[in-house]
């Protein structure tokens, strides 16, 4: 991997996207990693994120709105791969107040089960 990726060296989801931590992989392109969320919220739980690092949705611009766009479309493909036919929920913290606990952008794939209307 090279610096232009913007890898930080104390995020943990750079340290994954780079293989310092073992993670489950469920996909990976050039511009982004998704895997297994090590402690699952739903039967189907996987985190896509970004290879560069972005802190977060407040961090999104016309310069990475087509990196974001693609991650939706890596989104929809991992769901359909996943068999997630009834319905899934996308989800992204927004900073500490929000529950972000990884300062590193990335949305969250629930599903598996039915949900309930409210959110989390």
């Amino acid at each position: 991997m090279s610096d232009v990726l913007n890898f930080h060296e104390n995020c943990v989801f750079c340290k994954i996207i780079k293989g310092d931590i073992p993670s489950t992989k469920v996909y990976e392109d050039n511009l982004c990693y998704a895997f297994r969320d090590i402690n699952p919220q739903a039967p189907t739980h996987i985190l896509v994120v970004p290879k560069a690092h972005i802190q977060s949705v407040a961090e999104v611009s016309s310069k990475n709105e087509a990196l974001v766009g693609h991650m939706f479309t890596v989104i929809a493909k991992i769901a359909r791969d996943e068999g997630l036919e009834g319905g899934y929920r996308v989800i992204s913290n927004c900073g500490p107040d929000a529950g972000q606990t990884v300062p590193h952008l990335h949305f969250h794939i629930l599903g598996g089960a039915k949900m309930g209307e409210r959110m989390v």
